[in-house]
C-alpha cells in the first residue's frame, strides 16, 4: 500500500506500508494505541477508521522522527491518502471471495481499481495474514 501524507503547511511524504513488514514493537504499539488485535487494526486502516489511520501515520513518522509523540500527529482527513495497488486489490478480492468476505468491502476495492497505482514488484495482501 501507499500512504501519502500531504500536510497543508509541510512537505508531502510517501510511505510504502506492508502490514506484514512492521516490526513487532510497531505492531504492539498499534495494538496498544487502538485497543485492537493487529488483524483488526489492519482492516480498520482499509475501512477508513480514523484512530487506526492516525496510529499508522504516527508509527510511519516515528521512523523518521523518533521523538514524535502520538499527540503531535494531527491532520485533516484530506491530508492523508491510503491506496492499495492494483495487485493488492486483486489478491484481497480473491482472498475475500474465497472466505465469503464482506461484499461491500469488495465492491469498494474494485471501485477504485482504475485509479490504483501499479505494483512495483510482487503484489502482497494489504492486510496481515
Amino acid at each position: 500500500m501507499r500512504v501519502t501524507y500531504n500536510p497543508e503547511d509541510g512537505e508531502e511524504q510517501v510511505f510504502d506500508y506492508n502490514p506484514n513488514k512492521l516490526l513487532s514493537a510497531e505492531r504492539e504499539a498499534l495494538e496498544k494505541r487502538t485497543g485492537r488485535a493487529f488483524k483488526d487494526f489492519a482492516m480498520g486502516v482499509l475501512k477508513g477508521d480514523s484512530l487506526c489511520r492516525r496510529a499508522l501515520l504516527h508509527v510511519l513518522l516515528k521512523r523518521q522522527h523518533p521523538t514524535i509523540a502520538f499527540d503531535d500527529v494531527d491532520f485533516c482527513w484530506d491530508e492523508l491518502t491510503i491506496e492499495m495497488t492494483k495487485g493488492e486489490i486483486d489478491l484481497a478480492v480473491e482472498r475475500l471471495r474465497e472466505k465469503n468476505g464482506d461484499e461491500d468491502m469488495i465492491e469498494a476495492m474494485l471501485k477504485g481499481y482504475d485509479e490504483a497505482p501499479e505494483d512495483e514488484g510482487k503484489a502482497r495482501l494489504p492486510f496481515a495474514v
